[in-house]
């Protein structure tokens, strides 16, 4: 399946081995997420806990080119520019009513926030690199004077901010 959240947050230096296996054996006691008790036990930070779930996530899910897809006009006004752009996200489209979006590791987080307030409906992400995520953008969502670092500052403020 991928790596274990609790291996990346070891890999990322918020637990060390031994905290990860005292949290390992708290599970087997106690029926809580191993995030939530990081959080509470050792002080990791929300933060670093949703970055691991993030790269956790990318490595399962499907990559796709924002740019190779053709995307129905109905599909894209799920978002004004100023949310694809904030948010960076781009819906693909609708398939068994589920509406899929593409985002990149760094934004996943901040997108899954944006599509569960905002949009009334079953959401999955596939997956992009940053880069292509901001070309994606650029061609499906263009902001008029919007340069290339311009679109950095919007794009790489942290997912967990």
């Amino acid at each position: 399946m991928g790596i274990k959240l609790g291996e990346l947050l070891v890999e990322q230096g918020a637990l060390s081995v031994s905290q990860r296996d005292e949290i390992l054996q708290i599970q087997h006691t106690v029926r809580r997420p191993f995030g939530v008790i990081a959080e509470e036990r050792f002080g990791v930070s929300p933060e670093d806990i949703e970055q691991a779930w993030a790269s956790q996530y990318a490595m399962i899910a499907a990559r796709v080119d924002p740019l190779a897809i053709e995307i129905e006009p109905r599909i894209l006004g799920l978002l004004t520019e100023r949310q694809a752009w904030q948010f960076g996200l781009i819906p693909l489209g609708e398939y068994d009513n589920e509406i899929k979006f593409v985002t990149s590791m760094e934004c996943l987080a901040r997108a899954l926030r944006f599509v569960g307030w905002r949009i009334p409906a079953l959401c999955t992400f596939d997956i992009c690199d940053l880069h292509t995520l901001k070309c994606g953008l650029a061609m499906h969502y263009p902001i008029e004077q919007m340069d290339m670092g311009l679109m950095d500052q919007i794009i790489s403020r942290r997912s967990v901010a």
